[in-house]
């Protein structure tokens, strides 16, 4: 297929990819315009739930609440995959659809993608809390950068080298730059949020009072500061957010912030490759002829697992809750309707982001699909659109951010160019037939 852009000025952009549909096999993307097409559109879908689910913590949505909505619909995007491209065309013996392989002997398989899908969840729940200590750039900066870094590395090893490695590896250490910068871009932004606030004349204790006050709707004694909406990347601005969203962070160390970065990072870097090693099975531990899992089927592997332990672990936090958050109940969960639709939207999102960036990867290799972790430069628009971040910052600020997507634009641009094309192969007695 040939898809035509045009822009502004004139310039024709041609991109030709293939998907494939024959009698006897499934959608498959092949090419490696296919491949980017579908990294770009995952760039965009895994760069914006982020934001959304954002945007309800700080409108004081409980997240334990958000989550359990968003992994529904999380899941059920990838069962709209399996049973569309997972299920189109006809079966054989070397490419079964997504129904057949359900009951076959691949289990090796299926556990390598449920493996992925346990990481990711862990990762989400931590980044959840985290883009309230953080903010949400650094906090996406941070983790995936350290998940590219990891990751791609590994995937480049367990593709059998199909990218470029000239050029695969310059764009990693992009990404390890950006995220030095993405750290310094939250040392200097919390160093000015602190000359703001410290301008106010009022300690941390009597900070913390005030937004205790205005969650709670009482009236303030102080009246130097206004009820009224505070301007973006004002000292009132910080403290309207605090007093709305439900993870209060005045007064906590941005430690805990990092550390659940560096822990989110390192569980994103792990589920690329457990979901490589799902489909391409490099490690042959597959019995004789069980054909590979189909990237749909195993994304619904890695689906079930990740709504699995979202599911556990979030019903144990309505009870349990973290960071001081109120506790909850199912009855509650099951009564609160403000945002449910926006956490819907998110899962949908980051479903079909996650589904589109497998597809590419298995295309053009893993390693290549890791530039999708640029997803930070969609999240970052977000962030200062909607959220005031950066606003008002010092010239340091702004120096470092622009730094820092600066990285990341080259970042993208060099992954996607290291792509390379994967020979398909079938299983016999290990020893495998590529073409």
């Amino acid at each position: 297929m040939l898809i035509i852009f045009q822009n502004y000025d004139g310039v024709i952009y041609k991109f030709h990819f293939l998907i494939k549909f024959t009698g006897f096999r499934m959608y498959v993307v092949e090419s490696r315009g296919g491949a980017i097409a579908c990294m770009l559109l995952a760039l965009f879908f895994l760069g914006t739930w982020p934001a959304i689910l954002t945007l309800l913590e700080r409108r004081g949505r409980l997240p334990q609440h958000t989550y359990l909505d968003y992994t529904i619909t999380n899941l059920l995007a990838s069962v709209i995959i399996a049973f569309t491209f997972g299920e189109l065309g006809h079966t054989n013996d070397g490419k079964p659809n997504f129904i057949v392989q359900l009951s076959q002997n691949n289990w090796p398989s299926v556990l390598f993608a449920m493996a992925g899908g346990v990481v990711l969840s862990l990762g989400t729940l931590s980044t959840q809390y985290a883009w309230a200590f953080v903010g949400l750039s650094v906090t996406e900066v941070m983790t995936s950068s350290i998940a590219v870094i990891i990751g791609t590395t590994s995937n480049y090893f367990l593709d059998d080298k199909i990218n470029r490695a000239e050029i695969l590896f310059p764009g990693v250490a992009c990404f390890l730059i950006a995220a030095c910068l993405g750290s310094l871009v939250h040392t200097s932004d919390a160093k000015d949020n602190k000359l703001k606030l410290d301008k106010l004349g009022l300690g941390s204790n009597d900070m913390v009072q005030m937004v205790h006050d205005r969650s709670t709707g009482k009236d303030l004694e102080n009246g130097s500061l206004k009820v009224a909406k505070a301007k973006g990347g004002t000292a009132n601005f910080l403290i309207e957010i605090e007093s709305r969203r439900s993870i209060k962070v005045f007064g906590r160390s941005t430690l805990i912030g990092l550390a659940l970065c560096l822990f989110a990072g390192i569980c994103f870097s792990l589920f690329s490759p457990a979901f490589n090693l799902a489909t391409n099975d490099q490690w042959h531990t597959l019995d004789y002829g069980v054909p590979y899992l189909s990237v749909y089927t195993a994304f619904f592997c890695f689906s079930c697992s990740c709504f699995v332990i979202g599911l556990i672990l979030n019903i144990i936090f309505l009870y349990r809750p973290l960071f001081n958050l109120p506790t909850s109940s199912i009855k509650a969960y099951l009564s609160d309707w403000d945002g449910r639709g926006w956490a819907f939207l998110a899962g949908f999102l980051c479903g079909f982001g996650n589904g589109l960036q497998f597809m590419g990867g298995q295309a053009a290799g893993y390693a290549a699909a890791g530039a999708v972790q640029a997803f930070p430069l969609v999240i970052t628009f977000w962030g200062m659109l909607f959220f005031g971040e950066y606003r008002k910052s010092s010239k340091r600020t702004y120096g470092l951010l622009v730094g820092m997507l600066s990285m990341f634009v080259v970042a993208i641009v060099v992954l996607m160019a290291s792509s390379g094309h994967r020979k398909h192969c079938k299983n016999y007695h290990y020893k495998l037939t590529c073409s």
